[in-house]
């Protein structure tokens, strides 16, 4: 079969640039591929469906202008669709006088990306809007909501479906091989051969190894980190209105530890960080020689490490020790008790990491003749997808010539 645009990979990123591809050019044929059986099945499928505001980029980056954007027009999508969502606000809260620093430093930063209705908050307003948070103050930020990432990007699908009958979407087809001609690609897939005239690479946990195939010379890889969740259970999920989140350590790409409530009115908390033994594995004890291979065997993953040894313990320690991860809870809100929490489920996050150990933490997508590629899309790409898939698109008018 032959198909003007390949979009590979059927996450929200890749639905999302699907589905804007698609309405841009409503006459060009588009195929989605996605190698698992249903859409949203890793990292969508695995977040805490967090709506950002936009409170930690860097201002002018890709990251920042994407998330704020992408909000704003997630929150709109949602409630045309009727996807479950809620803007419920979220606290940041500092429980230690040297956090202050590091929150006045988040609050500058989001006065300076214009985040609505920001502003500082005392222990004694954090109380009114989190009665059970014990804290010295905080930061509220008023347009973090909660949504079904899986439900928008089911529908941002079928919206695309919709535009061009000749559009197809194959599930369960793994593209496993890249084959350049002059004016056009062979997909080599787990279900037959496909042709298109240009591609779109959003492959997420497995984006370094396409890129690879497509002749992309690569110098990054891409390195999986689990967050493991614990829940409240619900004689305690009273202690939980919305979500909680701590000032975060400005040396790690991570939020921290914090209470999200999901729209089905669970109470996640979570995730920690350590580095996963297999790129698609969610359980603690999941393996795979490849993936560990390609990992140690890369010089940026040991940097890495060294350079966060003991951040890397403390996460390793946590993941296996309930008490730990109580403890860790417990900085925020103090009367949680070890039957208060029970084991949740886990995520795992994909990380592009330079040679030297550096994460590559702003969005970035790479060209290749008639290819392009989205090589890292960090969080908070979920809320920032459908700005991305404006992006994306965009890129592939002007790169293709197909406008």
């Amino acid at each position: 079969m032959k198909f003007d645009i390949a979009v590979v990979g059927g996450g929200i990123v890749g639905a999302a640039t699907f589905y804007k591809l698609q309405k841009r050019n409503p006459n060009l044929t588009i195929a989605l591929f996605e190698k698992e059986p249903g859409l949203a099945d890793h990292q969508t499928g695995h977040n805490s469906g967090v709506i950002h505001s936009g409170l930690y980029y860097k201002p002018g980056s890709l990251k920042a202008k994407n998330c704020i954007e992408g909000r704003h027009e997630l929150v709109a999508f949602s409630k045309e669709y009727g996807i479950p969502h809620d803007v419920c606000g979220k606290v940041v809260v500092a429980t230690e006088k040297k956090e202050l620093a590091n929150m006045d430093r988040i609050f500058a930063i989001g006065t300076e990306n214009r985040i609505e209705g920001i502003e500082k908050i005392n222990a004694d307003q954090v109380k009114d809007i989190e009665p059970h948070v014990e804290s010295i103050g905080g930061i509220w930020v008023p347009c973090t909501g909660i949504v079904d990432f899986v439900a928008a990007t089911k529908k941002m699908v079928e919206l695309a479906l919709a535009i061009n009958k000749d559009s197809k979407v194959f599930m369960g087809c793994e593209v496993q091989d890249v084959e350049k001609k002059d004016e056009y690609s062979i997909l080599h897939t787990s279900k037959g051969v496909f042709q298109s005239n240009y591609q779109v690479f959003c492959a997420g946990l497995q984006a370094d190894r396409l890129a690879k195939k497509d002749g992309v010379d690569l110098k990054e890889k891409v390195v999986g980190f689990r967050g493991d969740y614990y829940e409240l259970t619900p004689q305690a999920q009273h202690k939980v209105k919305n979500l909680i989140y701590p000032v975060p350590n400005p040396d790690f790409p991570f939020l921290g530890v914090h209470f999200t409530r999901m729209t089905n009115g669970e109470i996640e908390c979570g995730p920690n960080a350590v580095f996963t033994f297999k790129r698609e594995g969610y359980e603690k004890t999941d393996f795979s020689l490849t993936d560990t291979v390609d990992a140690l065997s890369y010089k940026g993953t040991w940097k890495l490490f060294f350079n966060n040894m003991a951040f890397g313990i403390n996460e390793y320690r946590r993941a296996f020790s309930k008490r730990l991860f109580l403890k860790t809870l417990q900085r925020m809100i103090p009367s949680l008790e070890s039957d208060d929490i029970r084991p949740g489920r886990a995520g795992v996050r994909a990380l592009l990491l330079s040679q030297d150990g550096d994460t590559r933490d702003d969005f970035r997508i790479e060209y290749h003749g008639n290819s392009i590629h989205v090589l890292n899309a960090p969080s908070p790409a979920a809320t920032a997808s459908l700005a991305i898939g404006d992006y994306v698109s965009e890129a592939a008018e002007k790169h293709f010539s197909i406008k």
